[in-house]
């Protein structure tokens, strides 16, 4: 096939591939060739606490973190503390420019999550509403917020892209994206179609195999190569021409099997 020249754009999108996990894993990181590290905003921006240091300088850089709420804090129910809310994600988005962290994942699936007898629409306008109030905070900072879909064994409510998308045209400002995570996108049997359609409001990637969360490869049952060419194909370019993509897998050990892991998707990506 003859590739035009936005093709050939598309296909030379130069991903950048790093871990999940505590900044204290930046020097194993950095030691084994992985580009940035994933951190963990509660633990990062502490944003319950009026008291707070700039996190000091590691040796690889932590552009995106996750684990955006804690579960005690939550955005839908019966008795949402709205106040609460905006007063720690305040913290956290001053915290996160100041941190130079531009992208922050909401999973947050005991934050989110609908409780028994609660009616689902009620709680996917109140994920709108928190949303599009943090939506302006985050924009102030410069940073994004990205939705990610949770397979339903963990949370009961955004399982798939599909549903995520609904809430970001929904919130339908800029700084409110969307994330795939390859294990949950796998777990929900999410069709690769929802995942193209998606793609101009794909932000960030997360990737483990769709068998017991495992590394990239290592169950040798996922299929990264066709997961990354509707990714690739789609013009993937959360920052330019540097696209990211975080491991957030159960078992790996950076020294002993991260080479490998690392090794297995630059190939896919490659091929793909």
């Amino acid at each position: 096939m003859t590739l035009g020249v936005r093709d050939e754009a598309i296909y030379s999108v130069d991903m950048q591939f790093g871990i999940c996990g505590p900044a204290t894993l930046a020097g194993d990181a950095h030691a084994g060739g992985w580009d940035f590290v994933e951190g963990n905003a509660q633990q990062m921006f502490k944003g319950t606490e009026t008291d707070w240091q700039v996190p000091v300088s590691v040796s690889l850089r932590v552009p995106v973190v996750n684990a955006m709420l804690p579960g005690a804090l939550r955005v839908v129910g019966p008795s949402v503390d709205d106040a609460a809310i905006d007063a720690y994600m305040a913290n956290v988005l001053q915290r996160a420019a100041r941190s130079n962290v531009s992208t922050i994942v909401f999973g947050s699936g005991a934050a989110r999550g609908v409780p028994d007898g609660f009616l689902r629409d009620v709680a996917a306008r109140q994920i709108t509403s928190f949303l599009k109030r943090t939506a302006l905070g985050a924009y102030a900072h410069g940073v994004t917020i990205v939705i990610e879909p949770l397979h339903r064994g963990e949370c009961n409510i955004i399982n798939t892209v599909a549903e995520a998308m609904t809430q970001v045209h929904a919130v339908d400002h800029p700084a409110v994206q969307c994330l795939v995570d390859s294990y949950h996108f796998w777990l929900e049997n999410e069709p690769l179609e929802n995942l193209a359609v998606a793609m101009p409001w794909i932000k960030h990637v997360h990737v483990a195999d769709r068998d017991g969360r495992a590394a990239p490869g290592e169950s040798k049952t996922s299929d990264y190569d066709a997961f990354f060419k509707v990714i690739k194909k789609g013009g993937y370019d959360a920052r330019g021409d540097k696209a990211l993509c975080s491991v957030e897998c159960r078992g790996l050990d950076l020294k002993s099997n991260g080479p490998a892991v690392l090794s297995f998707l630059r190939a896919a990506w490659s091929n793909a």
